[in-house]
């Protein structure tokens, strides 16, 4: 081993001794100064389980928070296939270009079951990964969908303090994802590919009453006709959605990420969206809405935290007993709760 190298770790019984965390002060001093090794240490803690990570991440974050709230909120999302990290490269490239930092947030859902690590987007962003003024970082894999959104709420807020002033949150394929992503972002763009398919038609419905601007991709070469239709086809199809809860019509556009063509529109529209709705008042009413929703989700994931960590054999012996028809659902759970409001008295006296 080099001297150099050996003087830098401190031994102790055989082991490395780990150097110790900056405290909460020197995160955030760090953070609003733009440190990104900081910044993704912070991030780090922010997705730790250990008590103590989350103590120090609750500190960095009441001190970031002021600082935070100043950048546009861009969720994205679509159909695996439609081409979403080959949009974002192209559109956070047009961003940086127009001078804006851009900050790049992944939800996973998926990763439950596959296990799987999406730190691929990196690479397949090439280009954009390389400058200096994007940030982009996945999700945690393997967590409850709830989990991960709570963590990359929290992500906004220290990108945001970091000075990123445009954050883009991509969701991974189709699902239960786009709602936990609608609620923490400011404009909500759906990508759809021309020719997907009548069977996604249900799964795009459903997601397309919350989009707030639609676009088809991959709108290039002999695929220009066939993207036309499709946005004909997706206009027509906006029109028997519900009235958007903004009073704006859903936008719809083409684009290639290949070309660059629409990437631009597509920019110029978000921005003209938020400047609307902040001039009618609804993003400051989406925001406060976002926070009341999110107060509501911790309260309830902290609460089922502690309820399992305090009754989790009773809870493996109910369900037992509700699978085996030995007691019904609704009945066992009362009890399992009355058990555990009992416990906490306990606790308190």
């Amino acid at each position: 081993m080099p001297q150099a190298e050996g003087k830098e770790k401190t031994h102790i019984r055989g082991s490395v001794k780990k150097k110790s965390l900056p405290d909460a002060e020197t995160f955030s001093k760090g953070i609003l100064s733009g440190d990104i090794v900081l910044l993704s240490r912070a991030i780090t803690l922010v997705e730790s389980t250990l008590h103590s990570h989350q103590e120090l991440a609750e500190a960095i974050l009441e001190k970031c928070l002021p600082h935070s709230g100043k950048s546009i909120r861009v969720g994205i999302t679509g159909i695996p296939g439609v081409g979403k990290s080959t949009f974002i490269e192209a559109f956070g490239n047009h961003l940086i270009d127009q001078g804006r930092k851009v900050a790049v947030l992944t939800i996973d859902p998926t990763s439950q079951l596959s296990r799987g690590s999406i730190l691929g987007d990196k690479t397949r962003m090439e280009t954009l990964s390389r400058r200096k003024e994007v940030f982009i970082r996945p999700s945690p894999s393997g967590d409850s969908l709830g989990g991960v959104a709570r963590k990359t709420r929290e992500t906004i807020f220290l990108c945001e303090s970091a000075g990123f002033d445009t954050i883009l949150v991509e969701t991974v394929g189709v699902g239960q994802s786009e709602t936990a992503v609608n609620s923490m972002v400011d404009v909500f763009l759906l990508l759809l590919i021309a020719g997907a398919g009548d069977e996604l038609q249900g799964i795009k419905r459903g997601i397309m009453e919350m989009a707030d601007m639609i676009a088809i991709t991959k709108a290039d070469g002999e695929n220009i006709g066939r993207a036309n239709r499709a946005k004909a086809e997706t206009i027509s199809a906006v029109h028997f959605l519900p009235a958007h809860e903004s009073g704006i019509h859903t936008d719809v556009r083409t684009c290639s990420a290949l070309t660059g063509e629409g990437i631009s529109e597509i920019w110029t529209e978000i921005a003209n969206f938020i400047k609307t709705i902040r001039e009618k008042g609804y993003l400051e009413k989406k925001r406060k809405e976002q926070a009341k929703h999110w107060l509501h989700e911790s309260v309830q994931s902290i609460l089922l935290d502690d309820f399992f960590s305090k009754m989790g054999t009773d809870f493996h012996k109910a369900e037992e007993l509700v699978t085996q028809g030995l007691a019904g659902s609704y009945q066992t759970a009362r009890k399992l709760v009355q058990r555990y409001k009992n416990e906490d008295k306990n606790l308190s006296k």
